[in-house]
This record gives structure tokens, C-alpha cells and sequence, in this order.
């Protein structure tokens, strides 16, 4: 599976765990590739597999902004 979402092993028992860490679009996409309903949907066909790609694909890969160093040298 994980090389189907194209992840590493680590990182989808990372998904497996329920770890926050994990990115959501990772989250999100391998439950459309399990076939689990996302967004209430009941299941996905083929034909709407890419399109559901392309709206996953949308959303970021991070909500946490980076921190910035402090320049406190005065």
C-alpha cells in the first residue's frame, strides 16, 4: 500500500497509528484508495478516482507555519 501512495512503510504506520503528525493529504488519499468514504461520500469509482486526486491535491501539505529565527542580536 504504501508504495502505491507512493510513501514510505514508516510513514504509513505513521497514517496506521492515528499519529497527528501525519499530513492529511496522505491521510485523505490513501482512504480513497482503501475505499473509505471521505467527505460522506460512499465509495469511490475508478472513473472518479483522478478527480478526487486532483481536489486532494489542493489541499496543503502542512498547516503549521515554519518558524522564523529570532534576530535578536542587537
Amino acid at each position: 500500500m504504501a508504495k502505491r501512495v507512493g510513501i514510505s512503510r514508516s510513514t504509513l504506520q505513521t497514517i496506521e497509528a492515528g499519529n497527528p503528525k501525519a499530513e492529511i493529504g496522505l491521510v485523505l488519499e490513501l482512504a480513497v484508495l482503501l475505499g473509505v468514504p471521505v467527505f460522506g461520500e460512499e465509495g469511490v469509482s475508478p472513473r472518479d478516482l483522478g478527480r478526487l486526486r486532483d481536489t486532494l491535491a489542493l489541499l496543503p501539505k502542512s498547516i503549521r507555519k515554519t518558524r522564523k529565527d529570532v534576530d535578536d542580536d542587537f
